[in-house]
């Protein structure tokens, strides 16, 4: 399986834009530019679709372990921060928070950060990954 996006830019970094698309188009020339990324213009970023793509992969894999483990998830929020520092992607913090009946805390816990291990998405990613995970009565 392949999946893409495009991205296309037009002048200077600080002055241009770009446009990106996806293969579903659920991106379909969404707009990013220096100020979208570095400061709070009018679009998305790199490290905000790096975000969405680590939420969502995580609490799918978090969904697969809970239910190769017998368990049936209620729902399953995650939350991600990726944080930027020194020109470098340095982090990416989960936060889960979780419904997950008749699930002791240990093995909540012990599903969560294996989710976080090894989801597709983490195992791309060098940088470091924090996780807390909440799991709701």
């Amino acid at each position: 399986m392949k999946r893409s996006a495009k991205a296309v830019w037009k002048g200077t970094v600080k002055d241009g834009y770009g446009v990106l698309t996806t293969q579903s188009t659920t991106l379909n020339d969404t707009q990013y530019s220096f100020k979208s990324r570095f400061e709070e213009g009018v679009g998305t970023n790199p490290e905000e679709l790096l975000a969405a793509a680590h939420a969502g992969c995580f609490t799918m894999k978090t969904s697969a372990l809970l239910t190769e483990a017998g368990y049936i998830p209620e729902s399953l929020e995650t939350d991600c921060k990726i944080s930027f520092v020194d020109g470098k992607i340095a982090l990416s913090e989960l936060t889960l928070t979780a419904k997950v009946p008749a699930i002791s805390e240990d093995d909540f816990q012990k599903i969560a950060n294996d989710a976080k291990d090894n989801c597709p998405v983490s195992q791309a990613f060098s940088f470091d990954k924090s996780l807390t995970a909440t799991l709701l009565s």
